[in-house]
């Protein structure tokens, strides 16, 4: 895990769950990361991507755009819009099967396309256009720690989502966390990875 934050300064922040059910810790986390920015005077927005019904099928609209064929669908030019107004991006996910679930993998998909997240030339060479953005990943897990040091998930999990996704379209990855159970029992201790993430109350 590193340690940075937001700056003491204001900042927009864009707090994103992939989670369906009302009562997950998943929902605590991200209500707690939210609920503490905005003490500390900033802007945070929170996005439900289950509740917003988003369809993250990258289907035969985002292939047409894909192709130069056709403006990207709609929904997804709000997403970069929205992504566009933030200065941080805090992504809040349970851990599927050692990755990202569907729901939030297929936002990706949808979202961090080429002419707006990355460019790439004819010789292949690629123009990282996100580096402005903060990333914080919160990844909420079943397992213990040691299971993923023994069995190479975490390291795992940093290539293909840290370096994979956001070091490939120039997006700093300023936090990572993996909450698993020995480290998070109840809800309530949600309030101490905000502290993590954006510092001590000042």
């Amino acid at each position: 895990m590193t340690r940075p934050s937001l700056e003491a300064t204001s900042q927009k922040a864009l707090v994103l769950m992939a989670h369906p059910a009302e009562s997950s810790l998943t929902r605590a986390v991200t209500s707690a990361i939210v609920d503490a920015l905005q003490a500390r005077g900033h802007d945070a927005e929170m996005v439900d991507l289950a509740a917003e019904r988003f369809n993250p099928v990258f289907g035969a609209a985002d292939h047409a755009a894909f192709l130069g064929k056709a403006s990207l669908p709609d929904d997804v030019r709000e997403e970069q819009r929205r992504i566009d107004r933030a200065d941080h991006l805090i992504l809040v996910y349970p851990v599927y099967w050692w990755a990202m679930p569907a729901l939030l993998k297929g936002w990706i998909d949808r979202v961090f396309v080429a002419g707006w997240a990355f460019d790439e030339d004819a010789e292949g060479r690629i123009t990282k256009r996100l580096g402005r953005l903060k990333v914080s990943l919160v990844a909420i897990a079943a397992a213990s720690e040691a299971t993923y040091v023994r069995r190479g998930y975490r390291e795992a999990m940093k290539v293909q989502i840290e370096d994979g996704i956001f070091d490939f379209c120039g997006a700093a990855v300023v936090a990572s966390m993996l909450v698993t159970p020995d480290r998070l029992a109840v809800p309530s201790a949600a309030r101490e990875i905000a502290s993590t993430l954006i510092g001590p109350a000042g």
